[in-house]
């Protein structure tokens, strides 16, 4: 885990003052946990939910039932959904959404292979990065890569 790059992303948000929350179905969690350590975290991390059932997608997050029907819980489409039902739940500036496929047994196919992973943020409700990403690995590699390449998405966003 590059815990440099972690702090580089804390400390611009410090700088720039502002907050971030997380809404993560694969990672379940991970990804606030990482950005909980760094320091000042008090200061830019409002928080996160942990929706790694569809269920919590659709009922905290308001996220349309028949929108994971016809995308999947694993897709840009319902990423993209859970990051902005964080608006209603968590006050912050900026929201990130994650989702994907780090074992078998949800989703995925032939085009969307375990390790597919999807993140979506928007800065006060305006869409600022999505990535599609494919990783190998275990459940564990999968989701370490998750989390370093959120904080690079964040970083490289927050630098411009």
């Amino acid at each position: 885990m590059n815990k440099e790059k972690l702090h580089l992303v804390g400390r611009l948000l410090i700088e720039n003052k502002l907050t971030v929350a997380f809404a993560e179905s694969a990672t379940a969690g991970r990804i606030t946990s990482e950005f909980s350590l760094i320091d000042d975290a008090g200061k830019f991390l409002k928080g996160g939910i942990a929706c790694y059932d569809a269920a919590i997608k659709e009922s905290l997050l308001d996220v349309p039932h028949e929108l994971i029907d016809r995308f999947t819980p694993e897709s840009m489409e319902v990423t993209r959904a859970i990051a902005y039902g964080l608006d209603k739940r968590i006050p912050a500036d900026i929201y990130v959404g994650i989702t994907g496929l780090t074992c078998p047994g949800g989703s995925e196919t032939e085009q969307k292979p375990v390790g597919t992973m999807f993140i979506y943020a928007c800065k006060h409700l305006e869409h600022i990065f999505s990535e599609r990403m494919n990783f190998n690995g275990d459940q564990e590699d999968i989701v370490k890569a998750s989390v370093e390449r959120c904080a690079e998405l964040l970083y490289d966003n927050l630098r411009t």
